[in-house]
């Protein structure tokens, strides 16, 4: 599968795992990072070992003049962008009571405007005949979040309703939007989460298979939406959460 492919948040989660899968495909990846540019090189390195082509690009989504230089460092490191997974995000969980406006319109800022800003930019840029964008929600969209998440689940519902319009914006021109909604996942931003036994059992128990996913089950789903395989599939919310949610259970 020829092409470029930029993949925000790609150094660490879910991210990175998508940049191993669609390398195996055949795209050259860009790995977008924040803070983990060590990390980043460091995924190219080995992807490049196996035989792909693969550059870090560092740049914080919340800042515009950041997105327009990493898709600039991808085109002139691999060439012109033809997939883009919106990867970066964050999360906060604390009661309404204890939110305050600086840890909320960080997580929107992220979540939200920067993903949205990375969609413009690709596709301003994608060539003749189109491209794929898969962007990352979240089950939590889906039912409000888990407790404590009310105002991350409202980020993702946000990412939903964008990935509707803009894939009916841009069909006639060859691009697929779509979004793909993992629901809880071993990375680093739920280990602590999932580090206390109990609370990992509840979690586990919330879901219809028993347990939580794992990083490479997300990049798979992502993949087939960037391959030609899903050619016909634009506008679509791909739920990967090992069933959904037992009504009544705790976590």
């Amino acid at each position: 599968m020829p092409g470029v492919c930029l993949i925000t948040g790609g150094a660490r989660g879910i991210g990175a795992a998508t940049a191993r899968r669609v390398a195996a495909d055949g795209l050259a990846v860009a790995i977008g990072c924040r803070e983990r540019l060590d990390t980043a090189r460091a995924l190219a390195a080995e992807i490049e070992a196996a035989g792909g082509r693969a550059v870090a690009v560092s740049g914080d989504v919340v800042n515009e003049a950041d997105i327009v230089a990493m898709f600039e460092a991808t085109e002139q490191a691999l060439g012109p962008v033809s997939r883009l997974v919106n990867a970066a995000g964050i999360s906060h969980r604390a009661p309404i009571e204890q939110q305050d406006a600086a840890a909320v319109t960080r997580l929107m800022a992220v979540n939200v405007t920067g993903l949205i800003l990375c969609c413009r930019e690709a596709v301003r840029r994608m060539p003749e005949g189109g491209g794929a964008v898969v962007n990352v929600s979240s089950m939590a969209a889906t039912i409000g979040g888990r407790p404590g998440a009310s105002v991350y689940a409202a980020s993702k519902a946000a990412v939903d309703a964008f990935t509707t319009g803009l894939a009916k914006e841009v069909a006639a021109r060859g691009i697929r939007v779509n979004a793909v909604r993992p629901g809880m996942v071993r990375t680093d931003m739920t280990e602590e989460q999932l580090a206390d036994p109990a609370a990992a059992a509840a979690i586990a128990a919330s879901i219809p298979m028993q347990r939580v996913g794992e990083a490479a089950e997300i990049a798979e789903a992502i993949a087939w939406l960037l391959s030609p395989a899903a050619s016909f599939v634009s506008g679509a919310h791909l739920n990967a959460g090992g069933g959904g949610f037992v009504i009544g259970a705790r976590g």
